[in-house]
This record gives C-alpha cells, structure tokens and sequence, in this order.
C-alpha cells in the first residue's frame, strides 16, 4: 500500500510540474524572480490546476510518510520525473531519445540507490540550538549560492541551478515539517503557533515556488525537473542527520552504494542537460532573435524593427546585451 501510495503521489507531482512549466514558460522574462510572476500566474488557469496536483500529490506523499519509512516512500516519489517527461513528451510530441531516457532512469536510480543504501532512520538524540541553526543556515546558504551564480550565467544556463536551489529549499523544508509535527504532538496547536517553525516552513515553499516558476520560465522541463527531483531528498536527509538526529548507513558497502548513487545523479543531471533533443540553442536564438540588430523580426514588432518587444518580453525591453542574450527588462548581474 505504501508503494502504491508513493507512485500516486509521484504520478500527481509530475503532471504538476509538467502543467506549471507549461504556463510559467509563457510569462515574460522582466518577471522573473519576482513575486510578480506569481501573482500574474496566479490568473492562469492551467498554473492553477498544476499547483492544486502538486498539492494533492504531497498531501498523498504525507499519508505514505505517516503508513511507511522514508526508505521505503522517498525511491517512489522521485519517480515524478519519469511520470513528468512522459506527459511532457505525450502534451509536446517531442522526442527525448535514448540518451535522454538514460539520463531519467540514471537520475532516479541513483537518488533512490543512495535513499536506499543509506536507510535513513529518524533518531530521537537530542541535537543543540547551535547545531540546529548551523545546518539550518548553511543548507539555506548552498541555495542562495545556487541562485547567485545562476544569476551570473546565460539565461538558458539558469533552469538547473534555479531548480536545483529550490530542491534544497523543500529538502529543508521537508524536515521541518517533520518537526512541526513533533511539537503539534508535544504542545498542541496553540503551542505551534508560539514556534518559528510554521513560519518558516510557508517562507521556504513560498521563496521555492518562486524560484521553481523562474526555471520552469526561463528553459524546458527537462532542464529543470532532473535537479529539483535530485536536491530535495539529498538535502532533506542531509537536513533529518543534521538536525533531527536521523541516521544513514556508514559501512564499506552501504557508502559504496551511496557514492555511486551520487555519482549517478550527476551523470543523469549531464545527460539531461547536453541532451541534442534540448532545445537550448534554440531558446538562445529565440532571446537573442529580440536585438533587432540583425534584421530578424522580433517578437512582436516588425522585420528588423528593433524598438519593437523582445522576445517573451514586454513593450520596450531593452535588447540582448554581451550578458548572453537576456531581455525582457531584467537587469544584469
């Protein structure tokens, strides 16, 4: 039942994210990190049916979690990536190929390898304030590097670390949730609210939801998915042994596993990312095609006419500088 429970999940979390990347990629670029783009979303009606899946996939994922161990339900969820690019592929008619398949299947054997060689169990060792906020602090930290040196690439290199920063955003946000319900337990639910953790936990879905919609927006799913799926279980785990006092397997055979398990995440990641079938260079093209410096049309406006809109962006967006191409009114890094 758990099983069956974590593929449901896993099914609804992928159509999700598919239906969310399918409306975000069609907002302009000048909103991009901002809470603006939310907002304009918010009006869309297919985003809107994407994020009410996700939300029953998690609520789904929830239950599993409460019926089975994270060993056991964490090797199903991943699957969300197998279940997103089959819809994508079936929606778009476009072919991810062999190699590109070998990166899905590489990407999630090799999350749910380490999830499962590592067999992380909750503890019940009490851990320090100071431990607490340091691992807290420093997995916020690898995100908000993610998103700076994203910031500082071409905008068709941006999706995977923008996705990538999310995934360890709702890894952190995973195991606070795990404490929240351990103080709803111990203190009940006006005791909760006198606690920081609530809050936290709405400022971390909120600041991933955003940082999510910004990739699925600035590349396809596929540039974007594979680090999102591959960073929230890693960081999660990373985050229950920090804080939590959970423990993972540290025998010769089990870190073997674990490291291979690593090792194949970031050959599925490549794959994924360099596949032929990615339409990067196209979506560069697409950008750069907004200069008018050339004299192609522009999205929007006429042949060669470069006062016109950019593409994807807005009335009046300055055109692609030597920062790679990017338009829309965003500012350089």
């Amino acid at each position: 039942m758990v099983y069956l429970l974590g593929l449901i999940s896993a099914c609804f979390l992928g159509l999700g994210f598919v239906l969310q990347q399918e409306a975000a990629a069609r907002a302009p670029l000048s909103e991009m990190l901002t809470f603006r783009l939310l907002l304009d979303l918010m009006k869309v009606p297919r985003w809107l049916g994407g994020i009410g899946c996700m939300v029953v996939g998690q609520i789904v994922s929830a239950v599993a979690l409460v019926k089975g161990d994270v060993t056991k339900v964490e090797p199903m969820l991943v699957t969300n990536l197998l279940f997103a690019m089959a819809l994508a592929r079936w929606l778009s008619g476009e072919r991810l190929g062999g190699t590109g398949w070998a990166g899905v299947l590489l990407l999630s054997g090799g999350v749910a390898a380490f999830v499962v060689a590592g067999q992380p169990e909750g503890g019940d060792a009490p851990v320090g304030a100071f431990r607490h906020w340091l691992v807290f602090g420093l997995v916020a930290g690898v995100a908000l590097v993610l998103v700076v040196i994203a910031r500082h690439l071409r905008l068709v290199e941006e999706p995977p670390l923008l996705a990538a920063a999310a995934g360890v955003l709702y890894g952190l946000q995973d195991a606070l949730t795990r404490a929240v319900g351990e103080l709803l337990d111990e203190s009940g639910v006006t005791g909760l609210l006198l606690t920081w953790q609530p809050y936290a936990i709405v400022a971390l879905a909120v600041t991933g939801l955003l940082l999510v919609q910004s990739a699925f927006e600035a590349g396809p799913l596929r540039m974007s998915l594979p680090s999102l799926t591959a960073a929230e279980p890693i960081a999660g785990i990373a985050c229950g042994i920090g804080f939590l006092g959970d423990t993972v397997q540290v025998t010769p055979t089990a870190l073997a596993f674990e490291a291979a398990g690593l090792v194949a995440v970031v050959a599925g990641v490549f794959l994924l990312g360099r596949h032929p079938a990615m339409p990067s260079a196209e979506k560069e093209e697409e950008i750069e095609g907004g200069d008018g410096a050339g004299g192609g049309p522009t999205a929007g406006g006429a042949p060669g006419d470069g006062a016109g809109p950019t593409a994807r962006g807005g009335p009046g967006d300055e055109a692609g500088g030597p920062d790679g191409g990017r338009t829309g009114g965003r500012p350089k890094s």
